[in-house]
């Protein structure tokens, strides 16, 4: 995977298959710190220990139509490889955490990627799925929140293409005052 944005997609989607009713996503860039940090959580299905442990070997997936997992393994390749950290913590019905942290500096540290786009089809492929996304830096942050965002639609779909256009204006507008 080229940039982190297709790890969150790919992690969120295991956390649609687990059932999650939520998933948030947190990321942090702090330049004091020289730190990137990605969090996803979710209240799916969790896992129990026995496939927790696996769910980091690449050659194990719960998916049946392709025997390679490789999600879970390439993330913490990357996390490591940046001089930075994995963390995986899972309770059967509880739901899963996932967080990585990179030296921001660090020259295998990939380029988030396209975290609009990433945003936008969880919400397309997902309708139903409460997605919470955070995003910080030191000076500012910025939130999104589909369970906001829905109770305010009085009945039309979050994945209509007039409520997804504003929902990318809202998410590119967000986002690029985080870099100013």
């Amino acid at each position: 995977m080229e940039d982190l944005s297709l790890h969150l997609l790919d992690i969120a989607e295991n956390s649609v298959k687990a059932r999650a009713k939520l998933v948030s996503i947190t990321i942090e860039e702090s330049k004091k710190k020289d730190l990137l940090s990605i969090t996803i959580s979710d209240d799916g299905e969790g896992m129990n220990e026995e496939t927790k442990a696996k769910a980091l070997d690449p050659f194990f997936s719960t998916k049946k139509e392709r025997r390679i997992g490789l999600g879970l393994s390439l993330l913490k390749e990357a996390a490591l490889t940046a001089n930075g950290h994995f963390f995986l913590e899972s309770e059967p019905n509880k739901g899963t955490k996932v967080m990585a942290t990179f030296q921001a500096s660090h020259i295998d540290t990939k380029p988030l990627g396209d975290i609009p786009q990433t945003l936008i089809t969880l919400i397309i492929g997902s309708p139903g799925l409460d997605l919470f996304y955070k995003h910080i830096t030191d000076e500012t942050e910025y939130v999104l929140d589909t369970k906001e965002i829905k109770s305010q639609l009085n009945g039309i779909p979050i994945n209509s293409p007039e409520v997804l256009n504003i929902i990318k204006k809202n998410i590119n507008e967000g986002l690029a005052k985080l870099r100013r």
